[in-house]
């Protein structure tokens, strides 16, 4: 397993669950001197991802991306893919796939996260899985065509009222055509929704294809209260070769939130 940390280049969702805030020069140097392997990147939208710069910056600091977040659709443009508007519904996927390229050619997946919406209004419980399984299909049948998986996160019960346990997740992607969408096991996500976080991972098996590597707390491992021995065994037993990403609060402060991170990564999954 490999380690990645957080960068958010979205001035609009300061305070959230991201370790790195002021660009990502400086978070490359930072995440380099602590020997991480990556960075996920949280972007405005494709066009803030220059991708030769950042290619160059990489090189620089001996790093690859991770992963790259869509979410900024959702902070600043409020754009999902279950919206009863379609015109809306057609925006959050231009947007997606803005990003899904971008993030192929910096050798990254994107991820779906709060852009997947809700239900609720005029929009039942049936028509957002509709509308969902179609984006679904489409973008991850895009990625598949640039060399790269898509990720779908399902989220806590206080984000979505779509999917929020990783054997739910899993089981139904297995439902679409596409084959080419994998799961984002967001451990504080699990620490609320799932009964045995490590048993819902070997459920999901092969899905697995991103972790995010946050406490209970949603702060660095080690800093809550989540037993990452019976977690760490899972995603062996299930062949995980992929990031252990930091998507945490940046506390008590960014230096201090990445550091704890690179201990428990070489506590947890040694080289």
């Amino acid at each position: 397993m490999r380690s990645a940390i957080t960068v958010s280049l979205v001035p609009q969702a300061k305070g959230g669950p991201f370790v790195f805030w002021n660009g990502l020069e400086g978070a490359c140097s930072q995440a380099s001197s602590l020997g991480f392997d990556a960075v996920e990147i949280f972007p405005p939208g494709a066009d803030a991802l220059d991708v030769p710069a950042i290619q160059k910056l990489l090189a620089q600091h001996r790093l690859a991306v991770a992963a790259v977040g869509t979410g900024g659709g959702w902070v600043i443009h409020k754009w999902t893919l279950t919206h009863a508007d379609p015109a809306i519904r057609a925006h959050a996927r231009a947007f997606i796939r803005g990003i899904i390229g971008k993030a192929a050619a910096l050798g990254a997946p994107a991820i779906l996260g709060s852009m997947q919406g809700r239900w609720e209004g005029d929009v039942s419980r049936e028509q957002a899985f509709t509308w969902l399984a179609e984006a679904l299909e489409d973008l991850g049948e895009y990625a598949e065509t640039l060399g790269q998986v898509f990720l779908y996160e399902p989220l806590n019960r206080y984000e979505t009222n779509l999917l929020h346990r990783t054997p739910d997740a899993a089981a139904w992607l297995r439902s679409l055509k596409t084959n080419n969408v994998r799961v984002l096991s967001d451990l504080f996500h699990m620490n609320i929704e799932e009964p045995n976080v490590a048993e819902a991972l070997l459920d999901a098996g092969a899905l697995v294809g991103h972790v995010h590597f946050a406490d209970s707390n949603r702060r660095a491992i080690g800093m809550g209260h989540t037993a990452m021995g019976p977690i760490i065994d899972a995603l062996r037993d299930i062949g995980y070769q992929g990031y252990l990403s930091a998507e945490i609060l940046p506390l008590p402060d960014s230096a201090a939130a990445a550091r704890q991170t690179m201990e428990s990564f070489r506590q947890w999954a040694p080289p």
